[in-house]
């Protein structure tokens, strides 16, 4: 599959298939393609946590869940995926790696960093799995904890208190397309989206599809 092929497919599945597994080795694949993913310093500055067995995974959506309420059609669905992956960025690998003496901010501030691109790398991994899972047959979603829960995810985990939840790919068999009512808005045009030379300076042209 190429790349344009796999952007154009990819979309995020909410309704997965608990019958079907994913091999470990793809797991272990995905994960292996995320380490090409761009990142500052070539610092690598982010973790998978990857929930495979059941126990584990119920101790996730334990763990992150937001009250008692019955579990709605979303948790049902995605709680099905046979894997999780918790993406965890990691801000000391970062202010240690820039006060190397190739990079010499000695002060290790964050200061440095108005965009914190631990953040930043971590996401870009997770964007190279959603790409690598359609390449892999697998659906997938990116989703996010909760505030109040990230303590109680990394509790039940064992997770260090410097590395912060980015966000969790769940990653399966689709069972059941579902159209998120979001897509309605439609893309914005691109003359909206490209600003060439100064901002407000419309980018579309003939070749816009």
């Amino acid at each position: 599959m190429d790349l344009i092929d796999a952007v154009s497919r990819r979309r995020m599945v909410r309704r997965f298939d608990p019958d079907r597994a994913v091999p470990l080795d793809t797991v272990t694949r995905l994960v292996r393609l995320a380490q090409h993913a761009p990142s500052a310093g070539h610092t690598q500055g982010w973790d998978v946590l990857a929930l495979v067995e059941p126990a584990d995974r119920d101790r996730f959506w334990e763990a992150s869940r937001e009250g008692e309420a019955t579990p709605d059609a979303w948790l049902r669905g995605v709680s099905a995926a046979p894997v999780l992956l918790v993406m965890l960025s990691d801000r000391t690998a970062y202010l240690d790696r820039y006060a190397e003496p190739d990079k010499g901010w000695t002060d290790r501030s964050p200061d440095r960093w108005p965009v914190p691109y631990w953040d930043t790398d971590t996401a870009m991994a997770a964007m190279i799995v959603l790409l690598g899972a359609i390449d892999a047959g697998l659906g997938a979603l990116f989703f996010g904890v909760p505030g109040p829960r990230h303590d109680a995810v990394r509790a039940a985990y064992a997770v260090p208190p410097d590395r912060r939840i980015v966000g969790v790919i769940a990653l399966g068999h689709e069972a059941q397309r579902v159209r998120s009512p979001s897509l309605r808005r439609g893309r914005r045009p691109l003359g909206d989206v490209l600003h060439l030379g100064r901002f407000g300076a419309s980018g579309s042209g003939p070749s816009e599809p």
